[in-house]
């Protein structure tokens, strides 16, 4: 039997994925948006707003990818100089301040995908819902969300599963 620890590590291997994705669909649309304007003079129908609606999932998806891993851009001058256990809480407590923050992103950006789709708000060329975009990027924080959980989680109850992390043993 896999331990839930196997669970986890798949859902946190899958969200990186899904980032993944999005990062190449956001580099395709680019790159044959403008070969069309370059070489036949033309565009993709909604191709501005499909852009743009791609690179706000891939911004919120993204912010799921790093937020488990640490791998964000961080200030550490503090954390540099302090022993193992000052890190450790360093690290616990801002992680739950990037929890509160990112759930209260969460919570407003659902609030973006429910008027949107109560507006019924369009794309200018094919008059496509947009709503489903938004619902995506709102899907990303939500992974963000667990992922900060988990993490949290990991950082007070099991420090060896955060890795590269200068601290291994267990605050005492």
């Amino acid at each position: 039997m896999k331990s839930s620890t196997y669970y986890m590590d798949r859902l946190i291997d899958s969200i990186e994925m899904v980032a993944a994705v999005f990062v190449g669909i956001v580099a395709a649309d680019i790159f044959i948006s403008v070969l069309l304007r370059y070489f036949f003079n033309t565009s993709i129908p909604d191709g501005y707003d499909f852009g743009r609606l791609l690179l706000g999932i891939l911004i919120f998806w993204g912010i799921a990818a790093t937020s488990y891993r640490g791998t964000h851009i961080t200030v550490d001058l503090v954390w540099g100089v302090v022993d193992a256990k000052k890190k450790r809480a360093i690290d616990i407590f801002a992680t739950l301040v990037l929890f509160f923050v990112v759930t209260v992103q969460t919570w407003t950006l659902f609030d973006k995908v429910r008027t949107t789709y109560t507006d019924n708000v369009q794309s200018f060329d094919l008059n496509l819902p947009t709503w489903p975009f938004f619902a995506v990027a709102w899907a990303g924080d939500v992974s963000a969300v667990i992922l900060i959980a988990v993490r949290t989680y990991r950082l007070i109850v099991q420090p060896e599963l955060i890795e590269g992390q200068e601290y291994l043993k267990p605050v005492e």
